[in-house]
């Protein structure tokens, strides 16, 4: 099992609906530095942390640098390499700096554009058991679908970093 900081609490934020990207009650959770990526082969260290807490049909690339969400399943990305800064919760949302270990996890709706990266920016991509993630492109007929399609999106079983008694599991069903 990859090395991550026990009882690490994530940063959690809410991002209202803005018209175009819905976002999502749920909130949207970062882990800072949570994953020791200290090693020959950060993105499989990822994986194997995912996969261990049942999520999957992972990827490994950077993040788009457009606005977009996926309105059928939550996310997962961990950052094995390099930096970013990404907005999170659409074009009034927030600019967060990510860096190799973190871990940020978004609820169905949630809006994300890559604003820059290193060279080197590398993402572990990946969703819990359920529907096929999708890219939606934030236009007023895919806002209209994606508010009859993020409620019906079912909650993880467990937390990617921290698994079935992490802080998503216990922040995220407080929630539903």
């Amino acid at each position: 099992m990859p090395d991550v900081k026990d009882k690490t609490e994530p940063l959690a934020i809410v991002f209202a609906d803005d018209g175009l990207v819905p976002n999502n009650p749920l909130p949207f959770l970062v882990y800072k530095g949570v994953v020791d990526v200290a090693n020959g082969d950060p993105e499989k260290t990822i994986e194997n942390l995912f996969g261990a807490h049942g999520w999957g049909d992972m990827w490994r690339n950077g993040i788009f640098d457009y606005l977009h969400y996926h309105a059928t399943v939550h996310e997962a990305l961990g950052v094995a390499r390099g930096t970013a800064k990404v907005r999170f919760g659409g074009d009034s949302g927030k600019v967060l700096d990510l860096a190799t270990g973190d871990v940020a996890i978004l609820s169905a709706g949630t809006g994300h554009q890559r604003i820059s990266a290193s060279s080197d920016f590398s993402v572990v991509g990946a969703y819990p058991p359920g529907p096929k993630m999708q890219v939606t492109r934030p236009t007023p007929e895919n806002y209209a679908k994606a508010l009859d399609t993020i409620p019906l999106v079912p909650l993880p079983a467990s937390d990617p970093v921290m698994g079935a008694d992490g802080p998503l599991v216990r922040l995220w069903r407080g929630q539903k």
